[in-house]
């Protein structure tokens, strides 16, 4: 057997070279990419600073028994130092499986999911069927496309305080429905109401976004696949079966997936339109926020738990969302 050796190198042709260790290769990437690094440090700060460290610190805090009574504080020029106690997971076995478990967080859980679904749902239906209609063509769409914006532009405290004084038992909606010899709702004090409006004002604010992402999917859409399909003699509801709704499958599956995770964690609406007067309505969120700041004492610990599971939560639901649509992807495309 005859071994070929470059005489240049010493070495045997055919031979590959060794792989280069990870510090090199580090090494090479940052000097052929070191621009990018250079712009994205800036960010990856930010984030450091308003982001990770504050999870992490909250994430400690739920080891310990933190409150408003035994953290370091300061009164007049007196400092006194912090005596909390580190108690390991026992914050996550007293919110999940402790004698107040379902008062406090499986109840408000089941409320959360349920706010969710519905808000979700509804945002979905009427911003596909409103952007339906304002993907056709007809006079006057673009004043329609605006006006159907405005919710959305307007600042969410502003819309907010406009539904709670309308919601009022003197506000404008009860006056109409005593004009009309209909029963008046107690919106902000009945819990079955104070669902309802919460639901109401939270499709308000989030149909338009919805509206104008769907719009834009439709417009994406090939026209000439509704002209193969009208030409094949598909009805109106099998073209919007076998081509709206598939077309509009990656654009459906994203904002699907920000609507569910923005309601999750809607903390304007039920806190603005309620505050604390509303302990049935309250969701994790607020309810974490009420746990944290709107109680005496101040429980940071339980606060900071519920932060915890509620990005576990959504991480565990995110997961399995974009499993079951790869997963499903072959069946639903065109």
């Amino acid at each position: 057997m005859t071994v070929a050796i470059d005489r240049a190198t010493g070495k045997r042709r055919g031979d590959r070279a060794p792989r280069p260790g990870l510090g090199q290769r580090l090494k090479n990437g940052y000097q052929k990419y070191w621009y990018a690094y250079a712009m994205i440090a800036p960010v990856a700060l930010v984030l450091g600073v308003l982001i990770f460290y504050p999870l992490v610190y909250g994430f400690y805090l739920t080891l310990t028994d933190a409150n408003s009574l035994n953290t370091a504080r300061n009164i007049g020029v007196n400092h006194i130092d912090a005596t909390y106690k580190f108690i390991g997971l026992g914050n996550y076995k007293d919110v999940l499986f402790g004698p107040l478990s379902y008062d406090r967080f499986w109840s408000h859980l089941i409320w959360t999911i349920v706010w969710t679904a519905l808000c979700v749902a509804l945002h979905y239906s009427i911003g596909l069927g409103l952007a339906l209609l304002l993907n056709g063509k007809f006079r006057g769409r673009t004043l329609y496309r605006l006006i159907l914006v405005l919710p959305w532009a307007v600042p969410t405290f502003v819309t907010v305080f406009g539904w709670r004084f309308m919601l009022a038992d003197g506000g404008i909606i009860n006056a109409g429905l005593h004009a009309l010899h209909l029963p008046q709702p107690q919106w902000l004090e009945d819990t079955f109401w104070q669902r309802f409006a919460a639901i109401m004002v939270n499709t308000w604010c989030g149909v338009p976004f919805m509206m104008l992402s769907l719009l834009g999917g439709l417009q994406s859409i090939d026209g000439s696949l509704y002209e193969a399909a009208e030409m094949d003699g598909a009805t109106p509801w099998q073209r919007f079966r076998y081509v709206t709704l598939p077309g509009l499958r990656s654009v459906s599956s994203t904002v699907v997936l920000l609507g569910i995770i923005w309601t999750f964690n809607q903390f304007a609406i039920i806190f603005l339109l309620f505050g604390n007067t509303a302990p049935d309505a309250q969701i994790l969120v607020t309810w974490a926020y009420y746990l944290g700041f709107g109680q005496q004492p101040r429980d940071f610990a339980q606060s900071a738990t519920y932060g915890i599971l509620l990005l576990a939560i959504l991480i565990v639901f995110t997961s399995v969302y974009r499993r079951w649509l790869n997963r499903n992807e072959p069946q639903l495309a065109i």
